[in-house]
């Protein structure tokens, strides 16, 4: 919620609480694709959400866009990212911010894991992944062993629901 300039603020809503979490916290939310949901939206009361992200050689996402900003950190590793067409290069202690509704995809070109802290505002793409993935015990476990029917209904089911997350899926 934003004020006007020089209007005064607003009280403290002692309603919301402070969250600390350690991206091991066997508490936390582990998604098959290799996230885990540090801060959720309902943490923070819709503002943001805060995604530790584990991509593996040869992941990521398809090119796709939404109407929320997502601005992620790379903590170590190296993607190539495709923002409006343009291929880019962001490696660790490298931060982007892709802009609401502007295509992009990224991918993990090496032969390590990548590890990105992804921030998404307003909150809710954290809710596509659950919603998407499998939970799994923790945020290195590995994925289950899907067959090409089961991608390919993954795949549908992230399509379907695309569009009740505010998300386009471009390919």
């Amino acid at each position: 919620m934003t004020t006007q300039p020089g209007a005064p603020l607003p009280p403290d809503d002692i309603n919301r609480n402070l969250t600390l979490v350690h991206f091991d916290d066997p508490m936390l939310r582990h998604v098959s694709i290799a996230h885990t949901i540090l801060v959720s939206g309902e943490q923070t009361g819709g503002r943001y959400c805060l995604i530790d992200m584990l991509v593996p050689p040869g992941g990521g996402p398809p090119p796709h866009r939404h109407e929320f900003e997502e601005m992620f950190t790379i903590l170590d590793g190296e993607v190539e990212l495709i923002f409006r067409g343009q291929p880019y290069r962001a490696g660790a202690g490298s931060t982007v911010n892709i802009p609401a509704n502007a295509p992009h995809a990224f991918k993990n070109r090496s032969d390590k894991p990548v590890r990105i802290l992804c921030m998404c505002t307003p909150a809710g793409q954290e809710e596509l992944f659950l919603a998407v993935g499998d939970p799994v015990a923790s945020r290195t476990a590995p994925p289950p062993n899907l067959g090409q029917a089961e991608r390919a209904g993954r795949i549908e089911r992230a399509k379907a629901l695309s569009a009740k997350y505010r998300t386009e899926l471009l390919a």
